[in-house]
């Protein structure tokens, strides 16, 4: 048999429905800082995959026995072609999904 629970007589009582405006206040700054976090996580990411590129030309280059300096510029190439274009892919998703967002506000208004 489960006994009640008292509360102490000092203690305030708790209403959880009566903050809806609180909750939509923490739920939009969780959003905004699982948004900020995602774009790190993606960065991060990129980072990896043009670490990743470059080390693979450079791997294969070494393995095909070509000149070191040629192995070097190729990797260097790829690395950083590979870095501009997924910056130009993070920044386009930003900017398409902010053009989303006004257009979703523009609707709805």
């Amino acid at each position: 048999m489960r006994r009640a629970n008292p509360s102490h007589p000092d203690q305030l009582p708790l209403d959880l429905t009566a903050d809806l405006e609180l909750e939509r206040v923490i739920e939009a700054r969780v959003a905004a800082r699982c948004e900020a976090e995602s774009v790190l996580w993606k960065f991060r990411l990129v980072a990896i995959e043009t670490l990743m590129m470059g080390v693979l030309v450079a791997a294969a280059g070494i393995v095909l026995a070509q000149p070191a300096m040629l192995v070097l510029r190729a990797a260097i190439l790829v690395a950083a072609s590979c870095f501009v274009s997924g910056l130009l892919l993070l920044g386009l998703s930003a900017w398409s999904a902010r053009l989303l967002t006004r257009f979703k506000q523009w609707r709805a208004s």
